[in-house]
């Protein structure tokens, strides 16, 4: 893989890190990651689009290595506003935009909110909880859930990071984590997923007070208002083996204009690392067509 060249940009007071790979000349693209994951993990996906695009990820604020914020709230809209401020700094007129998990939610709200932006859209597993879960979570009372949110507050605020002798340990976890990878893909993962501390060891690359939920985040309803607003081709994907519910089994598919959901076999939610070659043979289809 050829290794991208590392830049900084400014969000909200925050120095944040992004990735670039392929020539400037290139139409742009960009790729934002998942919760606890970080841009590099984006290398074999980018590596295969830099010929025909300039190729851009970010570690999103708490991640990699970008700036955590002081209190470790976390909110989506947060890195909402991230991503604009990066598509400002690097003065993208139009791009493409993919991302997974967390990411893929990131990257469908911009797309909602700056449809005339985002020329095709990519979500991988990117849509938030299912139907089922969100019905679960709305049965509660409000007081319980902000109890539980306080608590979880609580605990995550006290959760250092996690401390391994080096980075064979945390090879070693990651492997453990995600058995069914390539020694390749452990190897870097763990190595670009990890910061090293002053005496020899090293942590995984992601603030732990972040791992929570915000109770000020917008209304499912309204993120499904964001949905409707979107007008560029927009790819839905999801893996069989996957915990995520399909969008178009749950009916959160018929919010979009213009989405087409799949589904690929034997891959779980980290699809693009599970079933890589099939993962881009359907993405070059969709992005060339």
């Amino acid at each position: 893989m050829t290794a991208p060249t590392e830049h900084t940009f400014t969000s909200q007071r925050l120095t944040l890190s992004y990735a670039a790979w392929g020539d400037a000349a290139l139409p742009p693209l960009v790729l934002v990651h998942g919760g606890r994951d970080q841009k590099r993990s984006w290398d074999w996906v980018a590596g295969a689009l830099a010929d025909r695009y300039r190729v851009f990820a970010f570690d999103l604020r708490g991640h990699g290595q970008s700036a955590w914020v002081s209190d470790g709230d976390y909110g989506v809209m947060d890195h909402v506003y991230d991503l604009a401020s990066l598509v400002e700094t690097l003065d993208l007129e139009t791009f493409t935009l993919i991302g997974h998990s967390l990411g893929g939610n990131i990257a469908v709200r911009y797309t909602g909110l700056f449809p005339d932006k985002v020329m095709k859209l990519v979500a991988i597993e990117g849509l938030g909880p299912s139907p089922k879960m969100l019905a679960e979570r709305q049965a509660e009372r409000i007081e319980d859930r902000l109890h539980k949110w306080m608590d979880q507050r609580r605990k995550l605020s006290e959760r250092a990071p996690r401390v391994m002798q080096d980075l064979d340990e945390a090879k070693a976890r990651m492997r453990a984590a995600f058995a069914h990878l390539s020694e390749d893909h452990i190897h870097h993962l763990s190595a670009t997923g990890v910061k090293h501390n002053p005496d020899g060891t090293v942590s995984w690359a992601y603030d732990p007070a972040g791992m929570g939920f915000s109770p000020s985040d917008i209304t499912h309803a309204h993120f499904q208002d964001l949905w409707a607003r979107i007008t560029c081709p927009t790819w839905l994907v999801y893996g069989a083996d996957s915990w995520a519910s399909n969008p178009e089994k749950d009916g959160r598919a018929a919010h979009f204009k213009t989405a087409r959901v799949s589904e690929i076999e034997g891959a779980g939610h980290w699809l693009h690392h599970d079933q890589f070659d099939v993962f881009m043979s359907e993405l070059n289809a969709f992005l060339s067509a």
